[in-house]
């Protein structure tokens, strides 16, 4: 009887690049005020999405994305030796958690106190289709077809434009794998006739090319709105209507009292100095508003008014009069500082400062063994560059709990890690794991930003040979239905009242990366045109000054630095320099100093020691062992044993040859002391190499005549 119901499925199909996308309701998740399986290939996600029952005493939109990867999706049993099941989000989940999430959020009514939850569960992945795609249709179908107000729907592609021009949307992960031949990698998203979140990462590609691509990518966006908005045609719920107070008396109040006020305490150029002026001046209303007999219960509300009247002001001053909070003209940067070299037993680093912004980035540099072993549902691989942004409490003047790292600290380094990326040295080139540590001593916008160009300065100093320098810049937007301003460099107040947060990186060439957020419903690809060409004029700009500071990676890395010497053997010899249990490794390093030995599968060996000394006689050790001994060959060595039919010539490394009676001199032999004895040091000729042994001779030397 069960089965015969079949969960009251009802599906919803279309195709995008070629494949079949499926949208379908039932019965399951049934008590969540809506849920949608989608479905790309074999790739499927389970999306729920919740609201509260009650309102929330906060001054915030309470919206919770989580996206949740299961590793039985993937066919994998993941996790440490003792606990085999999910546990703290990988990063990648939280990066495609916050890309959700970024899309979703702007179209919320953001009045709203109630707490909405849209739960994301990867239920099975292909490992060809991109779970990301497929997860934010499933979520912004859920929500659309749900009764929780929601002003979508929206949609997003990843795409991938290729050297030779070509723009490929969902491409198959399959596809992406020669890298050399991308110009970039992409997610784009957005409503109808709007973009309203980008993450790209590139090679240095230019500005039109980016363009292009995305006018593709949302012609395939527009599609798919049209495509959900007939399935909420058909199965969407009646929408809960919220009715919000009345605050048109409270509004009027606060206006009146912070007339000629606010604008005296926003347009200052010190941030903290502007802080502190609107800090007093809400406490200086609250007060007013509680002597003029205003209810407590609406005295809490004061804040949102508060900050909504401030949004008001920026948006007109910069709209009307081109007037920004600290004087700037729309394409001017704050005043730019940068420092390498500041602490000498540190293999790498730098300052840079951006107005009221500070990054201090610090490089270390470890042998490959170091590297980072990534396992997620979609990866598992091993990281070599690894860069940690870190916010602390005091970077905003306030003080809070220190613990691992949020979302937003996850976020702007995954940004900066993915900006520089691309310039990075292959490990031929520069075999070391490369970890850079941000560290956000002041904040007043863009700290991701300022964090590349740090990182990118610190790169340099600890002499990593980057193919170039790399700068970003945060690029904001204010606007109404008439007009649009575009700002350069936002600070605080911009990226809090304005519309758009755009942060562009790359170098003299082109871009590297891109993430864009919005407060709006989006913006269009023309106005990005617009946006991307003011935010190269301001990345030449800081790359000169980064150019002033250091010009070009040093020769040499640091004395504090390990030394790495690469080199390649046979790989069928990775066992004799292991040897049984790591004998003979293990033994290299305790006798050498060295720091350590890392043998691939390949026969690549990176030896890592203190000093290059060190280094070189680990990777002589390692030489001598794996040395293929040619016929005719002259070699020397110690006599380590002698036995009635000849004498073994130790070779170095545990290997040894053997002299036969025979090979010893001209002429008969009676008894091999006769000849030599043990702890000679003999020089003979390699006569025979056979299945690992060793044959040599004395004779052919001339030693031993009669």
């Amino acid at each position: 009887m069960l089965l015969g119901m079949n969960l009251n499925r009802k599906q919803f199909i279309t195709e995008v690049a070629g494949r079949t996308l499926t949208l379908e309701t039932s019965d399951l998740a049934g008590q969540a005020n809506a849920a949608v399986l989608g479905t790309y290939g074999d790739t499927s996600v389970l999306v729920a999405v919740t609201m509260g029952k009650e309102e929330r005493n906060t001054d915030y939109f309470p919206l919770t994305v989580d996206y949740e990867e299961r590793f039985y999706a993937a066919g994998k049993i993941l996790g440490s030796r003792f606990i085999r099941r999910e546990g703290r989000p990988s990063e990648e989940a939280v990066l495609s958690g916050r890309l959700i999430d970024r899309t979703l959020r702007p179209l919320f009514d953001q009045r709203l106190r109630r707490d909405v939850q849209v739960v994301i569960t990867i239920l099975s992945y292909d490992e060809e289709n991109d779970a990301d795609f497929i997860g934010l249709i499933t979520a912004s179908a859920a929500l659309a077809i749900s009764d929780i107000p929601w002003n979508g729907p929206v949609a997003g592609t990843r795409l991938a434009r290729f050297k030779d021009g070509k723009t490929e949307i969902n491409p198959l992960n399959s596809s992406l794998k020669e890298k050399e031949n991308i110009a970039f990698e992409a997610f784009v998203s957005g409503a109808y006739d709007k973009i309203n979140m980008i993450e790209l990462a590139g090679n240095e590609t230019q500005e039109k090319e980016v363009i292009e691509s995305f006018k593709i990518a949302h012609e395939e966006m527009k599609k798919l709105i049209a495509f959900q908005k007939d399935v909420v045609s058909k199965i969407g719920k009646q929408k809960i209507e919220f009715k919000f107070d009345d605050l048109s008396e409270l509004k009027g109040k606060v206006r009146e009292f912070l007339k000629g006020k606010l604008e005296e305490a926003v347009y200052v150029s010190a941030k903290t100095e502007r802080q502190n002026n609107l800090d007093s001046l809400k406490k200086d209303l609250k007060v007013n508003l509680a002597e003029g007999g205003v209810e407590d219960s609406f005295i809490g509300k004061v804040d949102a008014i508060f900050e909504g009247e401030l949004d008001i002001l920026v948006h007109a001053k910069l709209l009307q009069e081109g007037k920004r909070p600290d004087g700037r003209k729309n394409d001017e940067l704050r005043p730019l500082y940068g420092e390498v070299g500041l602490f000498r037993r540190l293999h790498g680093s730098a300052l840079f400062q951006r107005g009221d912004t500070q990054s201090l980035a610090v490089v270390t540099l470890a042998p490959p063994g170091s590297e980072q072993l990534v396992e997620s549902m979609e990866l598992s691989y091993k990281r070599r560059f690894m860069l940690h942004y870190n916010f602390p409490p005091y970077s905003t003047g306030e003080t809070g709990r220190l613990g691992g790292p949020g979302r937003r600290e996850i976020g702007h380094g995954a940004l900066a890690e993915k900006a520089l990326r691309s310039m990075l040295p292959s490990q031929d080139e520069f075999p070391y794991t490369i970890r850079v540590v941000s560290e956000i001593l002041s904040s007043n916008g863009s700290s991701s930003m300022a964090t590349t160009c740090a990182s990118s300065l610190a790169l340099m100093d600890a002499g990593v040979p980057i193919k170039k320098p790399v700068a970003g810049i945060a690029m904001g937007l204010m606007s109404d239905k008439e007009k649009y301003k575009i700002l350069t460099d936002i600070q605080g107040p911009e990226d809090h009242y304005g519309d758009m947060d755009c942060k562009i990186a790359g170098t003299t060439e082109g871009i590297t990366a891109i993430q864009m957020d919005v407060k709006i419903e989006g913006v269009t690809a023309d106005v990005l045109g617009e946006v991307f060409e003011q935010s190269k004029k301001a990345r030449l700009e800081i790359l000169g000054v980064m150019k002033s500071v250091i010009e070009k990676p040093r020769a040499e890395t640091s004395a504090y630095a390990p030394s790495i010497i690469s080199m390649q053997i046979d790989p069928e010899q990775i066992g004799e320099v292991i040897g049984p249990g790591g004998k003979v490794i293990n033994g290299i390093i305790s006798s050498t100093g060295a720091l350590s030995i890392d043998v691939e599968q390949t026969g690549k060996v990176f030896v890592a020691g203190a000093t290059k000394e060190i280094a070189k006689a680990a990777a002589k050790q390692i030489e001598i062992i794996t040395h293929q001994f040619q016929i005719g060959e002259i070699v020397e060595g110690e006599i380590i044993k002698i036995m009635e039919f000849g004498a073994i010539v130790g070779l170095g490394g545990g290997r040894d040859g053997m002299i036969h009676v025979s090979e010893l001199k001209n002429g008969f032999v009676q008894k091999v002391e006769d000849v030599v004895r043990l702890g000679d040091v003999v020089r003979v000729k390699v006569v025979k190499v056979e299945n690992g042994r060793i044959g040599l001779s004395l004779k052919a030397m001339g030693g031993g005549k009669e």
